[in-house]
């Protein structure tokens, strides 16, 4: 399939031919649903703790005598039922790592390219760079690509500090390499900003059966 290939100022300049493997493959919501999953579970900490009766200070004492008060019997005042008592069955620490086949993956953020690509919220555009680290350069690229109105994800194919300074004071964009793309960045951001070397990465990773070995690692929290 192609997409449009656009300049910085907003103007298109041609067509770049993407692989159909890529960007138009069947989409597989199974797929998709459990990457997200697995995304979202292993960017959880997994640090919460509640204390149980017996991690509470105090309460060594027997609150009061056992009989002749016609009160329930109590042996502390750090049982659950008492007020700054312990907790029953409360959360401890845990981890929340699942594991997740490197082609389902693959096929996962395919699955999610192939959606933007078909609702037209890919920009393709020849090169992104700035050569000075100046925020009001990329808001001029936005207002020239018809961006300033939601939010986008810019996917770069290497580091570019410039570009990277210029973005960081601006609420509505993410900035990231391609490859760290992952499903929950792309189907929550209204448009995918790529250029064509960006292209050319996630066609040379993702190939047409996914079985790249080039590590994608995902962000994390990932940017989150």
């Amino acid at each position: 399939m192609n997409l449009p290939l656009k300049d910085m100022a907003g103007k298109q300049i041609g067509e770049i031919e993407v692989s159909d493997a890529i960007f138009a493959a069947p989409v597989n919501k199974s797929v998709m649903h459990q990457a997200l999953l697995r995304q979202l579970s292993n960017a959880r900490q997994g640090t919460h703790k509640t204390k149980t009766r017996g991690e509470v200070a105090g309460g060594g004492r027997k609150p009061f005598k056992q009989k002749g008060t016609g009160r329930a019997r109590q042996g502390s005042t750090r049982a659950p039922n008492w007020i700054g008592g312990g907790t029953v069955f409360g959360p401890t620490p845990r981890k929340y790592i699942k594991q997740l086949p490197k082609k389902m993956f693959h096929a996962a953020l395919r699955s999610a390219l192939t959606v933007k690509a078909a609702a037209g919220q890919i920009v393709v555009l020849d090169s992104i760079d700035v050569v000075e680290p100046k925020t009001k350069r990329i808001v001029e690229i936005l207002n020239a690509l018809a961006l300033n109105t939601g939010t986008v994800l810019m996917a770069l194919p290497e580091k570019n500090e410039l570009v990277q300074r210029s973005a960081n004071n601006l609420p509505n964009i993410k900035l990231m390499l391609s490859g760290y793309l992952n499903v929950r960045d792309v189907l929550g951001y209204d448009t995918l900003l790529l250029s064509k070397s960006s292209i050319e990465h996630i066609e040379n990773w993702l190939g047409s059966n996914g079985d790249s070995d080039e590590p994608a690692v995902e962000t994390e929290g990932e940017g989150a």
